[in-house]
């Protein structure tokens, strides 16, 4: 039987790995989306698609991005969230219930996401 010291460490250290996962998932989306400044339309396909093949790891910092970003990229980081699909639902509601401005926003996504 484990004693209370070796549970507290090792959620620790699992709590660690996804403080540390999301980091890295939010340093690729801005990597990514820096890309997308000086990128033609086939580029902006391309890197559309390496966020997509992500999948639901990237939904959260996708949310958070969609939250700050204009013009291309929030169109880019949007058309993600709905390929994604319904992993981006959760985190869109939640986003919506912290943030009022962001509340329609959210909505027209998961109308989009519904309907396809």
């Amino acid at each position: 039987k484990k004693s209370s010291f070796l549970k507290n460490l090792t959620y620790n250290v699992n709590i660690d790995k996804n403080i540390y996962y999301r980091r890295y998932k939010m340093h690729l989306v801005d990597e990514i989306l820096g890309k997308l400044e000086t990128a033609d339309n086939m580029t902006k396909n391309q890197l559309e698609n390496k966020l997509v093949a992500q999948g639901s790891a990237v939904v959260p910092a996708l949310v958070t991005k969609l939250q700050e970003v204009r013009g291309v990229k929030r169109g880019v980081v949007a058309m993600t969230l709905i390929r994604i699909g319904e992993a981006s639902i959760e985190c869109l509601r939640k986003a919506a219930s912290n943030n009022k401005d962001f509340e329609w926003v959210a909505k027209y996504l998961i109308s989009e996401i519904q309907a396809a």
